[in-house]
Parts: C-alpha cells; sequence; structure tokens
C-alpha cells in the first residue's frame, strides 16, 4: 500500500538498520493505519538522518503539508544536548511537525535488556499506543522521550491509530465507534 500525500500520514526516518527493525516492529501492530506511515531507508547515523531530512524532506514537508515526520536516532546518552542539536537544525515552520525520538544509548543495549529482539521492541511500543499504556515507554532506555511521545501522540495517532476505532458488532455485523479517545 502506498501513502496518500494529501492526507496525514508520517514518514519514519531510522538512523540505522536496528532502528528500521524497530520501526518495523511498531507497524506490525493491527490496529495501525498502514496507510498512513512508512518506514523510509536507514540514513547512516543520525547526522546523515538531519543532512537526509534538510535535503530531502523538508522541501517535501513544505509542498505536503500533512506530512510529518519521525527521527528516529540513537541518543549516545546525551539525551537533551542530541534533541536540542537536532530540534535546532528543523526550521520553525516545520518543528511542530517533525519527532525526535530513539533510545538513550543505542538499541542493542535495549535489545539486550528487554530480550527481545528489534521487531519485538517495536510490537511493544505499538502496543502501548493502541492500549493508552506506558509499560515499555517506561522502560529506563526509552523514558527521555516522554515529551516529544505526548506531542507525537497528540499529532499522529488520531490518523495512524485509527483502525481501532471501529470493530464489528457481533450483534448486528456493522461497525461501531468503540473509542472516541483518539
Amino acid at each position: 500500500m502506498s501513502i496518500n500525500k494529501y492526507q496525514p500520514h508520517v514518514f519514519v526516518l531510522p538512523e540505522d538498520d536496528a532502528n528500521r527493525q524497530i520501526a518495523n516492529g511498531f507497524i506490525l501492530d493491527s490496529n495501525l493505519n498502514n496507510r498512513a506511515i512508512q518506514v523510509l531507508t536507514p540514513a547512516g547515523g543520525w547526522q546523515r538522518v538531519l543532512e537526509i531530512l534538510a535535503s530531502v524532506h523538508i522541501a517535501e514537508m513544505r509542498k505536503f503539508p500533512k506530512r510529518m515526520m519521525i527521527l528516529l536516532v540513537d541518543f549516545d546518552n546525551q539525551p537533551q544536548e542530541r534533541l536540542s542539536y537536532i530540534q535546532s537544525q528543523i526550521p520553525e515552520d516545520l518543528i511542530e511537525r517533525v519527532f525526535v525520538i530513539g533510545v538513550l544509548s543505542e538499541p542493542e543495549k535495549l535489545k539486550r535488556d528487554a530480550k527481545k529482539d528489534f521487531e519485538g521492541i517495536g510490537e511493544a511500543l505499538a502496543l502501548d499506543c493502541s492500549q493508552n499504556t506506558n509499560h515499555f515507554w517506561d522502560h529506563h532506555l526509552l523514558r527521555h522521550n516522554k515529551n516529544e511521545l505526548e506531542r507525537m501522540i497528540l499529532s499522529v495517532k488520531p490518523f495512524l491509530l485509527e483502525k481501532d476505532r471501529f470493530k464489528t458488532s457481533p450483534l448486528v455485523g456493522e461497525k461501531i465507534l468503540v473509542s472516541q479517545g483518539r
């Protein structure tokens, strides 16, 4: 399925293959609107994420105002410094549509600590989002994302996790609205 560039959608730009696998695990969630999210090719480092954002996606985001970007980077144990630096490189008119999240150190450490493969980590994060919980997001290697996650949920969740708003009623066989919370 392809993205409709004229409807709300999000591109995920991962720093490396480990982050790409986490993002791919996230999009396996059955509640996710797969037509509204696309995981891009790994950039090859967090600085390359910024270079690709500047050279490709800034112009594209201005062309398609319903596009949002998630920059999936390693924070290398410098969460505030890394976040501040990356945000300083994002044009002011786009800052509300760009989110910067990632593991405090590196995904390999989270993989060992959580005893999950990268896709399993992504699945656990998506489950938290779809069930309005923070079990996995509260992991000590992820909780520094709290402010960005809250900001992202407000912007992305209404169209990204819209599929679970409607369930088929076993009584009448029609789709019914089961949640207004998204």
